[in-house]
């Protein structure tokens, strides 16, 4: 548990310092630049790989699914790399990462995403089913508490996973 901790504030403080020196060099340049993803960038691309693999996992094509899922990943650490923080890519990163079974990073980076945004309707959900996942009900329950007001598809979603005791991953 004190790994897990020791783990998440280096890389909140990596992170923090790849914003600081981001900010900097942005300021620098000219203004034209993009600012976030744009339509042929590594994180679009990654998004149509995850939902190719969404198809296959739901075909239960595992080794098709993990595939695509793969590859999303590095596009998504490319895109995370490229661009400041931001709280979409943070969680498909969890996502993906809950996919492929590496829990403890998901976990990471829909926490990371939550600092950047703790309203996010997405994360809150992913977040909520990974703990459904891993039998941790009480904090699945608070992530259902911060979307209870959205009148949104995801609050219905995390409320029946935790009614059914199971999610996606």
């Amino acid at each position: 548990m004190i790994k897990k901790y020791i783990i998440f504030i280096c890389i909140t403080f990596f992170f923090n310092n790849i914003s600081l020196s981001k900010t900097i060099s942005d300021s620098i340049k000219n203004s034209e630049e993009p600012k976030g993803p744009t339509k042929t960038s590594d994180y679009n691309l990654a998004k149509k790989y995850i939902q190719k693999a969404d198809r296959y996992d739901n075909k239960n094509k595992v080794y098709k699914a993990r595939k695509f899922y793969k590859k999303s990943l590095k596009l998504l650490y490319s895109s995370n790399k490229d661009y400041l923080p931001d709280a979409n890519i943070f969680n498909y990163l969890g996502y993906v990462n809950g996919k492929l079974g590496n829990f403890e990073n998901a976990e990471l980076y829909y926490i990371l995403g939550l600092e950047l945004d703790p309203n996010h309707n997405g994360i809150n959900t992913n977040l909520g089913q990974l703990y459904v996942n891993s039998n941790r009900i009480d904090n699945a329950i608070e992530k259902l508490k911060v979307l209870e007001n959205c009148n949104c598809e995801e609050f219905l979603e995390l409320d029946n996973a935790i009614k059914s005791g199971s999610s996606k991953y």
